[in-house]
């Protein structure tokens, strides 16, 4: 079970994900209380495969699950599966659209058995168009949705964002969906079948975009740092240990900045009187923000500026991340206990409920770490349990179990 109790302590979810989107919604879950089971094929979950980078997303958005795996080819893995999804108030998948339908765990066949099953996916292009088919990794709803369009310096290529963006807001929107899902059966007894994709994910985050275009009939295009219609916003300014980012577009936050770096004669320059001069002016407004504070370094140049209030904030990496006070006192970053004593930490909620969350987890597991003490909940005898290992239908890796199930 899950190592704490939470507001979803009770609920159980089966997690058929890969990679990040499904894992990731399922994790939200798991801090906030519910039993998640993860299904995996007998060589576990893709990500496992690709070196440190999978290891990575393995550690990150397994927390606190417990794994079974299982060669679903076998109709006896079928029955394992169908006496947990007896026990099972939602699913979790990302796999490519049709293809839980083949090996039937598609969501009318499983919704029309398990009338309480919230039914959860993700895909990449969504199952209505004409892309429903193609496999969606974030990089192609990055590239296809506008992200990388718009992200690059205005002469340069363009540039993926620096994470799996699409990624991890399709889990989002599908962990929120789950919730509604699962509020909504309080009431009605019945499931439902939550779907996103990457792609809505990605056109999502970019609503204030969207806006924008529809209201100039102007698409974003790149152009670095800063706001395209507005300056200086999300602007870069270097210091003498680095950068800063700073927005003062505002007539009242512009002059106080001007007025703040000894510079009130910029406030009347034709140039610089309003916004649209600023942005008109752009390169002539950072050359003279850059003079003005270049000579501070970071921790200064943010002093002074949050001494008038105005947004701002040093680029850092995430070493000094890592020792942040406000980081620190957030108690974000969870302390994941690994096998062998080891540990590290990992980002956790980013919410809290009446000002608590969850500091302490257990690392992900090794496939088909739980499949033994998963069986045994089922009620199935030790001596099935040891069949079932020896044809191969499920796979128990985890060595501390296997002398319990020997004396039993």
């Amino acid at each position: 079970m899950s190592v704490m109790g939470g507001p979803l302590s009770g609920i159980r979810v089966l997690d058929f994900g890969q990679y990040i989107a499904g894992p990731s919604a399922a994790q939200t879950l798991a801090d906030l209380g519910a039993d998640v089971i993860k299904v995996e094929s007998l060589r576990g979950d893709q990500a496992r495969g690709i070196g440190t980078f999978g290891e990575a997303m393995v550690r990150a958005y397994n927390r606190d699950k417990r794994s079974i795996g299982l060669d679903l080819a076998r109709p006896e893995a079928k029955t394992i599966l169908h006496r947990l999804l007896a026990q099972t108030d939602v699913l979790v998948q990302n796999f490519r659209t049709g293809s839980a339908d083949r090996i039937g765990l598609g969501p009318d066949d499983l919704r029309s058995r398990y009338p309480r099953l919230i039914y959860a996916n993700v895909t990449g292009f969504g199952s209505r168009g004409p892309s429903r088919h193609r496999p969606g990794l974030d990089i192609a709803a990055q590239a296809e949705f506008g992200l990388m369009h718009a992200t690059g310096e205005t002469d340069g290529e363009p540039q993926r964002l620096g994470l799996a963006a699409a990624d991890v807001t399709a889990a989002n929107a599908l962990a929120t969906g789950i919730l509604a899902a699962l509020y909504e059966r309080e009431s009605t007894g019945r499931g439902a079948h939550v779907e996103t994709s990457l792609m809505e994910a990605v056109l999502s985050m970019q609503a204030a975009s969207w806006g924008e275009y529809t209201l100039t009939g102007r698409a974003p295009r790149r152009k670095g740092n800063g706001q395209a219609l507005a300056a200086p916003a999300a602007d870069v300014i270097r210091v003498t240990d680095g950068m800063i980012v700073l927005s003062a577009y505002t007539a009242e936050k512009w002059s106080a900045l001007c007025n703040l770096v000894g510079r009130p004669d910029m406030i009347d320059d034709p140039r610089f009187v309003d916004n649209p001069a600023r942005v008109a002016h752009r390169t002539e407004m950072l050359a003279a923000l850059d003079e003005a504070l270049g000579n501070m370094t970071r921790d200064e140049a943010v002093a002074l500026l949050q001494s008038a209030h105005i947004v701002c904030g040093a680029i850092r990496s995430f070493d000094e991340i890592a020792e942040d006070k406000d980081v620190l006192a957030s108690e974000i970053l969870v302390d994941v206990a690994g096998p062998g004593g080891a540990s590290f930490t990992s980002p956790g909620l980013a919410f809290t409920l009446d000002g608590h969350r969850r500091t302490v987890s257990t690392s992900a597991p090794a496939v088909g770490q739980d499949t033994v003490s998963i069986l045994r909940d089922l009620d199935f005898p030790e001596d099935d349990i040891t069949a079932l290992i020896d044809s191969g239908v499920v796979t128990a890796s985890h060595p501390a179990l296997t002398p319990e199930r020997a004396s039993s």
